[in-house]
């Protein structure tokens, strides 16, 4: 109870502010959290260890430092995100976003689409933005720090729909998709021992979910891939949109599967300062393979 009102505070105190400051605030953070030792830098320097096994390592802890500062602005950010006016954040968007016309058509034509966002740049951007747009059900999974309240209200209050993990989201989104909406689905989440398939992300195994492949495979619903890049000194957001028909067209639901994960490996590579590298993505193995964390 006193850590979530102590988040929720925090939050408060950050809504406060402009965005410039906020991120500047967290980029102070970010170099706490690259000086002393914590969880937050352990996972991100393993995982990157992982996934650029050929980087040299100066360039590697130079990665790993901006990444703590992207980390901090994350944190900071959700405040503004979720508390600002509608028009005050959409306002943040610079520029057009590249081939929404095709996710316009889709839903013109009562199609439905699965838009992935996963854990790059400002994704919860993302979603206020598409969902101010588009009819959109949200997918989340209910937070361990009691914010769910807070969180719920906040991405939904630009239109979406937002459901939570469990049978009664899924049968929502599936329902939605049948009525040619949008589903915002976070594609890179370990599923744990149930509910996903190994699948390569970076060269490495990865528990990958199936929902993404079952709900395509079952509607035909297109595919796309969205992030919201973080532009230096708070100076907004660049909104970045992708197709991915190979999820939709593979013939199994590992191809389908390892095609999501290709998809989302393309686009950390063009941003992997701002991907969430404090997150255990390795931490279901397959079977006799050992911990990574």
């Amino acid at each position: 109870m006193i850590r979530r009102a102590a988040i929720t505070g925090l939050l408060r105190l950050t809504s406060l502010l402009p965005l410039p400051l906020t991120h500047a605030i967290g980029i102070l953070i970010g170099s706490l959290l690259w000086w002393i030792p914590n969880d937050l830098r352990r996972i991100a320097s393993r995982n990157l260890v992982l996934t650029f096994p050929e980087m040299p390592v100066a360039d590697r802890e130079c990665l790993l430092r901006r990444n703590l500062w992207e980390t901090g602005k994350l944190l900071l950010e959700l405040g503004p995100l979720w508390l600002w006016r509608g028009e005050r954040v959409l306002a943040l968007v610079r520029g057009a976003v590249a081939d929404e016309e095709a996710l316009t058509d889709t839903v013109r034509r009562r199609r439905g689409a699965i838009l992935l966002t996963p854990h790059l740049g400002a994704w919860e951007m993302a979603g206020l933005y598409y969902s101010s747009r588009h009819p959109l059900t949200i997918l989340y999974r209910p937070s361990r720090l009691g914010l769910d309240e807070l969180s719920v209200r906040g991405r939904g209050r630009l239109g979406g729909k937002v459901v939570a993990t469990d049978a009664r989201g899924v049968r929502s989104l599936l329902t939605a998709l049948r009525d040619g909406e949008i589903l915002g689905i976070l594609p890179d989440q370990d599923p744990g021992d149930e509910g996903g398939v190994f699948a390569p992300f970076f060269g490495i195994p990865a528990s990958t979910m199936t929902l993404v492949s079952r709900l395509t495979r079952n509607t035909g619903a297109p595919v796309f891939l969205t992030w919201a890049e973080r532009l230096p000194r708070g100076r907004g957001f660049a909104l970045h949109l992708r197709a991915l028909p190979e999820v939709t067209a593979a013939g199994s639901l590992e191809e389908s599967a390892a095609a999501l994960n290709r998809g989302v490996e393309a686009a950390v590579r063009s941003l992997p300062a701002q991907y969430l590298w404090a997150y255990k993505r390795f931490k279901t193995r397959p079977p006799g393979e050992s911990k990574l964390y």
